[in-house]
């Protein structure tokens, strides 16, 4: 429902509502006869209270998103992960080349560590054994 029903409809809004009416047409949901009548009210339509009326007794044509399931989540998770890993990885190579690049690369046990970090995450949130990995609760027994 509008915040303001009392506020005029735009053009855009009367656009959007009749394209709602030709989903809920062409999914059956309306017959033809009804679909017209309600297209020209549509049309006819001044405030956004009329345009609610119009489709107040049919459901709203778009699908809600998908929740993401555990394993995209665990994904997303270890994608942040790497990302955070790879920016402080590069800091330290950019400290390593400020300072001259002289002698060793010792970057590279900054890299080797937190990569093995990463692999370690990603093991545990996507692996073989992820579903072993939660805890499970133990069911008190009753006498």
């Amino acid at each position: 429902m509008a915040e303001h029903p009392e506020l005029r409809a735009a053009d855009s809004d009367r656009e959007r509502v009749a394209a709602d009416l030709r989903e809920h047409f062409t999914s059956g949901r309306l017959v033809e006869e009804e679909f017209g009548e309600r297209l020209e009210t549509v049309y006819a339509s001044r405030t956004m209270a009329e345009l609610e009326r119009v489709a107040a007794d049919l459901p709203d044509p778009r699908p809600l998103p998908v929740p993401a399931g555990p394993s995209e989540l665990a994904r997303r998770r270890i994608y942040q992960d790497a990302g955070a890993v790879v920016i402080f990885d590069l800091g330290c190579v950019a400290v390593w080349a400020a300072t001259g690049s002289n002698g060793s690369f010792w970057p590279k046990y900054v890299i080797l560590i937190s990569a093995m970090r990463v692999a370690r995450d990603a093991w545990r949130l996507l692996g073989p054994a992820r579903d072993a990995a939660r805890p499970r609760r133990r069911r008190r027994r009753r006498y």
